[in-house]
């Protein structure tokens, strides 16, 4: 027989069914409905349904065939009106026989459901989410099985030792066949530890602003949902066809669980589920080829075989690893996956199941992490389905309450931060005293522009008496190189000192021959001439009106050099400059390119 696709859906009176059955005929329809229980024949197709409330058969009931879709769609009335059913979208639990329960490979459990099942919910206590932790004592040797036990539920054992190839790919947990859950817990922490890298967080607080900001108003699917605690809120969560169609293949099981057990497998599950919607929101709904690692890793449910024992005990752990394996580590993604885990459980069972289901499809493709699908996810995606809503409920309202800090994460975050922004504010303080610096060269520098600016403006300015004083100086000058080269050139012919002075000059002004060189050659052969005719007096009474005269003539050419150097400066020309034939003089020019 073939199990046909099938939709439930209701109103305040009836049930309607839409079930999938193509290529069959409409002369073969058979229809069974008995309180709780309905079944259908079409053949080849059998569906057996137990409901979740009880329908009638009086009379109301409608039924349709369309031949085209191959869709029979029958309104079935509710022997309550008004009675909402809950849990129409968990396919696999209305799909078990009433009868009996199969448990593969875990637990058989035989009983009759009639009141077995529901007995077993009802004797359920309540979870009191903030249980006192007991201190560990340790667990004598010879009392220790051969298999520590690990899984859903803590029901597995020994799959490990035949699966030591897909060992390392998977789990972080070297031999988890014979470690004890403390050493695990103990290897768990120091790995951790070991691993975390500040620098890696610091980039991620101080640099990543802008794209965590983003990741941060990122809107999941979940966050679109707007549960009414006194509504029905699964009625807002639809499932794919490909998801109803995985939901069908599922075995139903029933988990024969203590206390102890169902506490561990609910903070199990919020672990996994912390995991699943971190990926979710920092791949912004896209789930890429690292969706599957990222998953397995951040949860210590499924890389270590974690088995935890408080709530608060699950946010640190998912706080570690956020903080040392993904590619964003920040503070704020951990605080806002608490927030979505508990909005999730909020809004009830089909929105969990919905993520198990999304975990279950990522793990499907990903080899070898197919592993814990059979280890964790597929046992979770059954179980959840036939939990009571209530408890869903109560785990909400314990995430709302939680409180999870960076001192609980025992990485010294606090002490990292308050380094960096030290180190933020010198480096600040630092750029202020370059800017600083700069702004003072810069000024320094202007200000010693302007002061060239205004020496060079300054020759302009000069008053016509300075301008004579600075002519005279430079003739003074002149005179001192003249004096000198006439020191050094005693040996040689008297020099013509001055060729020309200016090509626009309004006289030209031409000095000659070195006049007193010339002279006192002329007085020299002179005396020699006339030594004997003179006297010794008469000739320094010659040399002394001689001198006289020099000073005359030479104060009548500075004259006439200082009104031309107010127009035209000079230019001295040395002995390397001047020809071969010309040697032995110094030339000095006017003109009006300059020196």
């Amino acid at each position: 027989m073939i199990t046909p696709a099938f939709e439930l859906s209701q109103d305040a009176d009836f049930l309607t069914l839409v079930i999938r059955v193509p290529y069959t005929r409409t002369s073969e329809f058979d229809i069974y409905i008995q309180g709780e229980d309905f079944k259908f024949y079409a053949k080849p197709y059998f569906l057996r349904l137990t409901l979740p409330g009880r329908i009638v058969e009086d009379g109301r009931e409608k039924a349709s065939f369309d031949i085209d879709k191959g869709l029979f769609t029958l309104h079935v009335p509710k022997e309550t009106a008004g009675e909402h059913f809950e849990g129409l979208e968990m396919l696999t639990s209305l799909l078990a026989p009433k009868g009996s329960r199969s448990a593969k490979p875990l637990v058989e459990d035989t009983e009759a459901c009639g009141g077995g099942c529901e007995e077993e919910e009802e004797e359920e206590e309540e979870f009191d989410w903030q249980i006192e932790q007991e201190v560990y004592t340790e667990t004598p040797a010879e009392t220790l099985k051969e298999y520590h036990k690990y899984g859903f539920g803590n029901l597995r054992s020994g799959v490990f030792a035949r699966l030591q190839e897909e060992l390392n790919e998977v789990i972080d947990l070297k031999d988890p066949d014979s470690t004890a859950p403390e050493l695990r817990r103990h290897n768990r922490l120091e790995a951790e530890t070991t691993i975390f890298c500040a620098d890696h967080y610091m980039v991620n607080l101080y640099e990543d602003e802008e794209e965590i900001r983003n990741l941060l108003k990122f809107k999941p699917w979940w966050r679109e949902l707007s549960p009414d605690p006194s509504a029905h809120s699964d009625t807002s969560i639809t499932f794919t066809e490909e998801e109803k169609e995985q939901m069908r293949k599922f075995t139903n099981c029933s988990y024969l669980l203590d206390k102890k057990a169902r506490f561990h497998v609910w903070l199990g599950l919020v672990d996994i589920i912390l995991a699943y919607v971190y990926d979710v929101r920092t791949t912004e709904g896209e789930h890429n080829v690292e969706s599957a690692w990222t998953i397995r890793k951040l949860s210590g449910t499924l890389s270590w075989l974690e088995t935890y024992h408080s709530v608060q005990d699950v946010l640190v752990s998912f706080g570690r690893r956020t903080l040392c394996y993904p590619l964003y580590r920040h503070f704020s993604l951990i605080t806002r996956a608490v927030k979505d885990v508990a909005c999730i459980f909020q809004s009830g069972k089909a929105c969990v199941l919905k993520c198990l289901l999304a975990i279950h499809k990522i793990f499907r493709e990903n080899d070898p992490a197919y592993i814990l699908n059979d280890l964790y996810i597929t046992d979770y995606c059954i179980w959840i389905q036939r939990v009571k809503s209530k408890h869903v409920l109560e785990l909400a309202e314990s995430l709302h309450n939680a409180k999870l800090q960076k001192n609980h994460l025992d990485l010294e975050l606090e002490i990292l931060e308050q380094a960096a922004e030290l180190a933020l504010k010198e480096e600040a303080d630092d750029e202020e005293e370059e800017e600083e610096e700069e702004e003072e060269d810069s000024s320094s520098g202007s200000d010693s522009e302007d002061e060239e600016e205004s020496e060079e403006e300054q020759p302009e300015e000069t008053q016509p008496e300075e301008k004579m004083e600075n002519n005279q100086t430079g003739l003074g000058t002149l005179e001192t190189l003249a004096e000198r080269q006439r020191g050094g050139e005693e040996s040689r012919e008297p020099r013509r000192l001055i060729e020309e002075l200016g090509e626009r000059l309004e006289a030209g002004l031409t000095i000659q021959e070195d006049v007193p060189q010339e002279r006192h050659s002329i007085s020299s052969s002179n005396t020699k001439g006339e030594g004997e005719r003179k006297s010794e007096g008469d000739y320094y009474h010659q040399c002394a009106a001689e001198n006289v005269r020099d000073t005359t003539k030479a104060a009548a050419s500075r004259e006439l050099l200082d009104v031309c150097l107010q127009r035209n400066p000079l230019r001295i020309i040395s002995n390397d400059e001047l020809d071969s034939d010309d040697d032995g003089n110094l030339l000095l020019t006017v003109g009006k390119g300059g020196p």
